[in-house]
């Protein structure tokens, strides 16, 4: 079956994460990505940890694409690069803004080359700005962007989320970006310039963060486990472990506080609406916590999901990865590689029911379909 993007041909000039993402995603739902790689390779391909001397992060992200070693500092491989870029739907970069143009295949030289092409482009702060010219890491732009002031626990130090979410979401803007570019193809014929940088992608998850400060004009409050707008929202510790309980809604509360033999909640006027509960959370969740640490995690989790107050456990990795909901939904794949084996890696997210993406094949060693692809394309010298 054929996946919804195998018409296209992307180029893929990324390193790291935040790029490979995005053409990862294109990739998955069959789009055919050639992952052009200096002769010393993704810096990626050096992050721990191994299998065989495999980077494990480096497969997780470059599945179901070739690769190609060119340097560009070599002219017959520029050449190379221009004649793939001359078939080209899209090609994806995350260097420095300014690096393409001292390449010199820059967007005004690309357009002018192939008007269908679309440059699709990641970098630390945006193409234009007083800060364009910087370097920036997922680190950096978690701190400049809000999200390390709010997350983690009301008092101490700011808190790095551990998960790479300035990289994996900029890869999730792109290639959003890059479809929409292709839509509007198909009405003016041409392609554009689509950017996107870390900064704005973790700017743009400040939702709640966003709201409140263009309400009211104060600076949010970190507040910890609790939620800005709904209570009770968060994490309860049980007798053996720990679980989520969204219990905000007026029914869902009701149902909460009989459950836990607590009805006397419900009449209380510091709990009488989402608003106040959000105002005395605290005093809230400190009664509540009260309750639910008298009985099993087990326990609870069949109780709430018995009157369907949404509820989970708080898992490890290493249960996520069993949950049998989703192995289900098929969120664990095996790949054949041909040093490491057999290799799990995470399924395809977005399901589509005429045209499913697909893990059709494991990340490339460095330069693997160089003689392949560059005479299938006759881009070769």
């Amino acid at each position: 079956m054929q996946g919804a993007l195998d018409h296209l041909l992307v180029l893929d000039l990324t390193s790291h994460l935040s790029g490979p993402y995005c053409a990862m995603m294109l990739a998955d739902h069959g789009a055919e990505v050639i992952k052009i790689e200096p002769p010393s390779g993704d810096s990626a391909r050096n992050m721990p940890p191994f299998v065989n001397g495999q980077s494990a992060p480096f497969m997780t992200w470059n599945r179901n694409k070739r690769s190609i070693v060119l340097d560009l500092k070599q002219q017959a491989d520029k050449d190379a690069l221009l004649k793939l870029i001359d078939q080209a739907d899209v090609l994806v970069e995350n260097y420095r803004p300014g690096v393409l143009d001292r390449l010199g295949i820059g967007w005004a030289m690309l357009h002018q080359r192939n008007p269908r092409l679309i440059l699709a482009s990641i970098s630390g702060f945006g193409q234009t700005g007083p800060y364009s010219a910087r370097g920036g890491f997922d680190l950096v732009t978690q701190a400049m962007s809000g999200l390390m002031s709010t997350n983690g626990p009301a008092d101490g130090p700011p808190h790095r989320l551990p998960i790479a979410i300035s990289d994996v979401t900029a890869g999730m803007f792109l290639a959003f970006g890059v479809l929409a570019a292709v839509e509007a193809r198909h009405r003016t014929g041409e392609g554009q310039h689509v950017e996107t940088s870390l900064l704005e992608a973790a700017t743009s998850l400040a939702v709640y963060e966003s709201a409140h400060y263009f309400a009211t004009g104060t600076r949010p409050e970190r507040i910890g486990q609790a939620h800005r707008g709904s209570s009770p929202y968060q994490c309860f510790q049980t007798a053996d472990g720990y679980i989520t309980v969204g219990a905000s809604q007026q029914h869902f509360f009701k149902q909460l506080c009989e459950l836990v033999g607590a009805p006397e909640l419900v009449s209380d006027p510091r709990f009488a609406s989402v608003a106040e509960r959000v105002r005395h959370n605290d005093a809230l969740v400190a009664l509540l916590a009260e309750k639910l640490r008298v009985q099993t995690s087990a326990h609870w989790l069949a109780a709430l999901e018995k009157i369907g107050i949404p509820a989970g456990p708080v898992l490890h990795y290493d249960e996520v990865f069993t949950d049998p909901q989703i192995l289900a939904r098929d969120m664990v794949v095996e790949t054949d590689h041909p040093v490491t084996g057999k290799f799990r890696t995470m399924g395809v997210p977005v399901k589509l029911s005429a045209t499913p993406g697909s893990v059709r094949r494991a990340a490339p060693r460095l330069g693997e379909h160089t003689a392949e692809v560059l005479a299938e394309r006759k881009a070769g010298g």
